[in-house]
């Protein structure tokens, strides 16, 4: 049986604060969809439209810009012979007549590219189904006149050389620059060139020393290069293609290396078009 407490009857909170809660939490109840910061599908669907549209007409621009230019500047290349060689009957003996059937341009030919039929063109230098032949590169006998340090593992050695050649003076032989070189010498022959110019050193200026290069005594640089060209940077008036070191002629004085004359006489067949 169930008796009333009357002692005790139930109150109810007619405070401010308690009417203010109820409000809101009347409120909350009233908009039970609205979410802050709600994810809106339509919205980034028509950014992204937009970006889409916007990256794709400037790709068509920079495409049709580049055809335009590929069509009013175009490269005066052309192609004069096809040279088909079996490579298992390939022998390199004689460069005029392996480079026959090119016509007049033979002589400026540097060399041949040959590749098997099915092989695919990828980049890099594949090897195998890929072999290349080059036309043996021009030699002379060059003075060393500066070095320089190198750079990274070669940043403590002196492993960039400009080198030169005689010619006459006003006051007699002098030698005058025509290439510079850093590479196609070995391990063992850089310790023995930075040796040489750290004994030998003439001169400084800033990071280069200019070593004693007379006609009794310095070091002779066996030079190979790939060709020659007019240059207003040289005082020779000559530069050289892709020069490397080739070797080093301790056993050579120089007074003994190659004159300006001779490379003037190579430039000038090179600008014939003749083979030398």
């Amino acid at each position: 049986m169930l008796t009333r407490n009357s002692a005790h009857p139930p109150q109810l909170d007619d405070s401010p604060e308690h009417g203010a809660l109820m409000r809101v939490r009347t409120s909350d109840r009233a908009e039970p969809f609205a979410v802050p910061n709600a994810f809106d599908l339509r919205t980034f669907w028509l950014t992204l439209c937009w970006r889409a549209r916007f990256i794709a007409g400037i790709t068509l621009a920079v495409v049709a810009l580049t055809a335009a230019a590929l069509i009013v500047i175009a490269p005066n290349y052309q192609a004069t012979a096809v040279v088909m060689v079996d490579p298992r009957q390939l022998h390199v003996t004689d460069t005029p007549t392996m480079l026959t059937g090119i016509g007049a341009d033979a002589a400026a030919v540097e060399g041949l590219m040959l590749k098997q039929r099915a092989s695919p063109y990828l980049p890099g230098r594949p090897k195998g189904p890929w072999w290349k032949w080059k036309r043996d590169p021009f030699i002379i006998d060059a003075v060393l006149m500066y070095a320089q340090r190198g750079h990274g593992k070669r940043s403590s050695f002196y492993s960039d050389y400009t080198f030169g050649v005689w010619t006459r003076g006003e006051a007699g032989d002098e030698l005058v620059p025509v290439g510079k070189a850093y590479f196609g010498f070995t391990d063992d022959e850089l310790l023995q060139i930075d040796r040489f110019v750290r004994r030998n050193t003439k001169d400084r200026f800033g990071p280069v020393r200019e070593v004693v290069h007379e006609p009794d005594q310095g070091l002779v640089l066996e030079v190979a290069f790939e060709g020659l060209q007019r240059s207003t940077r040289h005082k020779s008036g000559l530069a050289m293609r892709f020069p490397r070191i080739n070797r080093l002629r301790w056993d050579k004085p120089p007074a003994e290396a190659d004159r300006l004359e001779r490379l003037e006489t190579m430039i000038a067949r090179i600008e014939q078009g003749q083979a030398l």
